[in-house]
């Protein structure tokens, strides 16, 4: 049996990964996380199928290390622009004679809020239950062994477009993977890093990635809300690369050594000198003109979140306020910057290390890094499948057993 699992977040920049074992306890070991270059992806879609698969193939090679069936249970996070998200709501007559709400009335319902029109270039991801409502009376968890007559749900529908999905899938499957889970982008973060109070109280997790920025909206402990966004940390770095006259590469350098998010916090005095880094560029430049070019950037980031904040009816109203992951989340002074445009208490998100059994100490102060939260949260998402998988085996061999036991005398 392969206890081995994978999680495979696959950016613009890097592709991030996270390896674990799965115990006979069912908790999980982490083995090891590392990163890669990405070549072929931009914005969470392939734009080149060879190169992408080439990336890939780099990662899946160092997991091959570890072991040969690392590759056989991959999670991967899906996350283009394009995805959409919308409610649904499904309803049934409950089966049985006596009105008692079985687990077939939950999975009947729970597919008949999926029973949604999509273009045929379109794919259901996931279709997460928010609320069950059972003769008019709703926020209902789990109404299995209730009684009633009507059952309803109502439901998250989170789809993409296909193509780009099975252009990603296809990268994988090329590279020799095989793939055990899709999970849309920005919800993998949300369970290596937010606590069960946070997603209570309301909380939003900003993904900032490379490419592209991801969005996710909880309250009372559901998903309300998800939204990818167009635009990057790279876009700061190509302004960055305009307005010093350098290479994207040097710009890369300056903006997490030298760049902050508030220019005011930075001195006016204070200059960087450009030639040690390449010999072409400029010689001299101001830290704070750096930091103006970085700030401007990160309030549009910043505008694009808020407006959708607004839209839900949670501008500046989350008591759990805003956590910050990604690889943009490492540029200083990005907290202050976005408490300051959303009105709403911020944080860097650093893993749950709780959730793994780590290793080494090495191991652990990998982990702390809100580039990699993306990974782990696929590798627990990951587990959390592989254990519901065994709940249900386990489920049907005993009513087998029952059904067995039945007939004999």
């Amino acid at each position: 049996m392969n206890n081995f699992i994978v999680g495979l977040d696959i950016g613009s920049l890097t592709i991030k990964a996270a390896i674990g074992e799965i115990k006979r306890d069912g908790k999980l070991s982490l083995i090891q996380v590392f990163k890669v270059p990405s070549q072929g992806i931009r914005r969470g879609a392939v734009d080149d199928l060879a190169d992408a698969t080439r990336s890939i193939n780099l990662a899946l090679a160092e997991l091959k290390k570890i072991s040969k069936d690392a590759v056989k249970n991959i999670f991967v996070s899906i996350g283009n622009a394009d995805a959409r998200v919308q409610n649904s709501r499904g309803i049934v007559a409950v089966s049985r004679a006596d009105y008692e709400i079985c687990r077939d009335d939950i999975d009947r319902v729970i597919q008949a809020s999926r029973a949604v029109n999509l273009p045929p270039n379109r794919m259901v991801v996931h279709a997460i239950t928010r609320e069950f409502i059972v003769d008019g009376v709703g926020d209902i968890r789990d109404p299995l062994g209730m009684v009633g007559n009507r059952l309803e749900v109502n439901s998250l529908i989170i789809d993409a477009f296909s193509p780009a999905v099975k252009n990603l899938t296809k990268c994988v499957e090329v590279a020799g993977g095989i793939i055990g889970g899709l999970i849309f982008a920005p919800m993998a973060g949300s369970r290596a890093v937010l606590s069960r109070n946070q997603k209570e109280l309301g909380v939003a997790l900003l993904d900032i990635g490379f490419g592209k920025t991801s969005l996710s909206v909880y309250e009372e402990n559901k998903l309300i809300n998800a939204k990818v966004f167009p635009i990057g940390a790279s876009n700061v770095t190509n302004d960055l690369a305009i307005g010093l006259k350098t290479s994207v590469e040097v710009a890369e350098t300056v903006k997490f050594s030298f760049g902050s998010a508030l220019s005011k916090e930075v001195g006016v005095r204070e200059t960087v000198e450009l030639k040690k880094f390449d010999p072409r560029s400029r010689g001299v430049v101001s830290r704070r003109f750096i930091s103006e070019i970085i700030e401007v950037r990160l309030a549009e980031i910043f505008e694009f979140v808020n407006n959708e904040l607004k839209h839900i009816g949670k501008a500046a109203r989350l008591p759990g306020g805003v956590v910050l992951i990604g690889g943009g989340a490492k540029i200083p002074g990005i907290a202050d910057l976005a408490r300051q445009e959303l009105r709403l208490s911020t944080q860097i998100g650093i893993p749950d290390i709780s959730n793994f059994s780590i290793s080494s100490g090495e191991l652990g102060l990998q982990v702390e890094d809100p580039e990699l939260v993306g990974a782990l949260g696929l590798l627990l998402w990951g587990v959390d499948k592989v254990n519901e998988n065994k709940n249900d085996d386990k489920l049907v061999s005993g009513i087998f057993k029952k059904i067995v036991s039945s007939f004999l005398p």
